[in-house]
């Protein structure tokens, strides 16, 4: 599927590599693995995974049923081949299949399933933290990147998706669009992790 009503795949640039960004802005599956990898890793290295997946998968794109069905051992070992996709590359791809696996069983393997039926915000945030691996936080970031970059905007989306939803903001992947946006979301992020340092020390 292509992310666009016109059936041409949107332009993105998280991964801020052309062919990683390309398949993000084609399949839905992949942009929701660039976010479930997208923990404890730089964005751009997050993001550019599911392209290297595909490619060790001997494909051109991210396939939930093949990702399902694989042989668990051997898809660690898709990850832990060098370079590692992740910082904890055997977790990661664990959790990797449970999301396939879940999308299977629930969307029939159809990743935009997850968001093109959803009435409002609020059912899809719910929908969306239903899934292996995405906490409130990463579901609502997701939600706000589905109707900042891709248009998927049910009745209350942004509301839902609660700061990371904000039109002008630069919190999260979901605001980049480019090298200068990626750069003032990574100081925002900074920032904020010095703020909570800070108040630990003064609790």
């Amino acid at each position: 599927m292509t992310w666009s009503d016109s059936g041409e795949a949107r332009t993105v640039c998280i991964a801020q590599q052309p062919d990683a960004d390309a398949l993000l802005g084609r399949s839905p599956l992949a942009d929701l693995v660039g976010m479930l990898l997208d923990q404890q890793v730089p964005m751009e290295w997050a993001f550019t995974g599911p392209l290297t997946l595909a490619r060790r998968m001997g494909s051109d794109d991210l396939d939930a049923r093949a990702i399902a069905g694989h042989d668990p051992e051997a898809f660690v070992g898709l990850f832990t081949e060098k370079p590692a996709l992740h910082r904890y590359p055997g977790s990661m791809a664990k959790r990797v299949q449970q999301l396939c696996q879940y999308l299977v069983a629930e969307y029939d393997g159809r990743a935009e399933a997850v968001w093109e039926d959803a009435a409002t915000g609020a059912e899809l945030l719910e929908r969306l933290k239903a899934l292996p691996g995405f906490g409130t936080q990463k579901a609502q970031i997701f939600l706000a990147l589905l109707g900042k970059r891709f248009d998927v905007r049910p009745a209350g989306w942004r509301e839902a998706a609660g700061a990371y939803g904000e039109e002008g903001s630069h919190r999260s992947v979901a605001d980049i669009t480019g090298p200068g946006s990626l750069a003032e979301v990574r100081a925002y992020k900074q920032r904020a992790k010095a703020a909570a340092k800070a108040a630990r020390r003064s609790a």
